[in-house]
């Protein structure tokens, strides 16, 4: 939610239908570090607001929990604070019945990280990631614990109305409102991973639409709620498998679901019912930790590059252009770094790209230069792109033509920050890092 509009249509379909639980995955590591680090919202308010109170108007009328995790996109304290404001603005507005909500913060002090450290508790990496260590949380500057479901299911149990959560694990929001209903973690953790991104699991591809969860005695039935599009075994399953290292695995704070044996079954035209998943507890609990920090000032210039024998020799430009830097603001990767990003050849992929099957007839050149001093970052960049103009290639006796400006400017960007902290740490308890403040919100 709140990256776009909610799509009214099918979320009211589904509503008539009476649900136990409004759930909504607000937040993501997906947008990059800067949002974490420099603890700012990437989805506007204004659709933040929208979806709260489509989401918020329905769960009161109906009289059922409702649950939105991860709060403004990286589930900081800020965040959390931020839709609590926003749900009692909305809740005066149309004069809503008082309601108990549930504020679960998980935003984690990285002095508290360090304490830890320095008392032996080991900050594991993930994915072939060093332990880390307190040079490592030196340069972090804000850090979010990734709640499994007990705090959300501890925030239901003792009565909350709803419930806005710090930065949660996307399949322990849905979860967590099964597992309080009385259903097995393998049946719950798979709805949640089915549900994590609503009518992705859908075909045909349809965004911001609402889909429906059902767990019975004989498996989990998802169903797609607008007109025209169906929860398939492909869609389905091919969401389940979405973003995984290991496509039948996810691991989740406690344990993992195991979906090797799963079997998804077509039982009417816009429900897939999906059997024999099972979840493998851990012998220790973990939580994941995510950290940023910030490494450097942007800047941005853009050039057009229309010339065909400019084209073809790009690699020997640019390497001109690096040279020239290199001797005139020092080299290149010790103070400052600068990229060339060529659009229309390999900006998306880099080296992995194939290479393009014939000559593209117009380049489009971003650079991009980092530097902790953000008016040097500015006087570097302006010169790294000019200097594609001035490159000088063998057999050219012109002067013009060989490159065309967006804008004489460098264009100022975000901060460059970086993921420092991609970890988990064992803890006895699974409440650790969370704090939950309930509140009556009177409308």
């Amino acid at each position: 939610m709140g990256t776009a509009p909610i799509e009214t249509g099918s979320f009211q379909i589904g509503c008539a239908q009476s649900p136990d639980f409004i759930i909504a995955d607000s937040g993501s590591a997906d947008m990059g570090p800067y949002p974490l680090g420099a603890d700012t919202p990437v989805s506007h308010e204004v659709w933040q607001r929208h979806d709260l109170q489509v989401m918020l108007l329905e769960a009161r009328r109906l009289g059922v929990p409702m649950v939105v995790g991860s709060c403004s996109d990286t589930g900081t304290n800020r965040g959390v604070e931020q839709y609590r404001r926003l749900i009692g603005e909305i809740a005066k507005q149309h004069g809503l019945a008082p309601f108990r909500l549930a504020a679960i913060r998980s935003e984690v002090p990285v002095e508290e990280l360090k304490a830890r450290v320095r008392g032996g508790t080991r900050l594991e990496g993930l994915n072939g990631r060093p332990d880390a260590d307190l040079e490592t949380l030196e340069r972090t500057d804000r850090t979010v614990a990734v709640m499994g479901a007990e705090p959300i299911q501890k925030a239901l149990a003792d009565g909350a109305d709803v419930v806005i959560c710090g930065r949660s694990c996307d399949a322990a929001i849905f979860a967590a409102a099964l597992l309080h209903a009385g259903h097995s973690k393998a049946n719950a953790f798979f709805a949640g991973k089915a549900m994590e991104c609503a009518s992705f699991c859908g075909e045909p591809y349809m965004a911001k639409e609402s889909i429906m969860g059902r767990i019975e005695e004989d498996g989990v039935y998802v169903s797609a709620l607008h007109p025209d599009q169906r929860c398939t075994p492909a869609s389905v399953a091919g969401h389940a498998m979405y973003e995984r290292i290991n496509p039948y695995r996810e691991t989740v704070p406690g344990g993992y679901l195991d979906m090797t044996h799963c079997r998804y079954e077509q039982v009417d035209e816009k429900t897939t019912k999906v059997t024999g998943q099972t979840f493998v507890e851990d012998k220790t609990y973990k939580i994941k930790i995510e950290g940023s920090g910030k490494v450097a000032e942007r800047r941005l210039f853009i050039i057009g590059i229309r010339d065909p024998y400019t084209i073809a020799h790009i690699d020997q430009v640019i390497d001109w252009a690096k040279a020239r830097l290199n001797e005139r603001c020092g080299p290149i990767g010790v103070d400052y770094d600068v990229y060339y990003h060529v659009y229309g050849r390999n900006a998306v992929m880099g080296d992995m790209d194939p290479g393009p099957t014939h000559p593209p007839h117009e380049l489009g050149v971003v650079v991009e230069v980092t530097c902790k001093d953000g008016d040097r970052a500015e006087q570097i960049c302006h010169m790294a792109g000019f200097n594609l103009f001035y490159a000088r290639l063998p057999d050219v006796k012109g002067t013009a033509g060989t490159a065309a400006m967006l804008a004489d400017e460098v264009l100022t960007a975000r901060a460059a920050y970086l993921w420092t902290l991609n970890h988990v740490m064992r803890v006895d308890d699974p409440l650790a890092f969370t704090a939950t403040e309930f509140y009556t919100i009177q409308g």
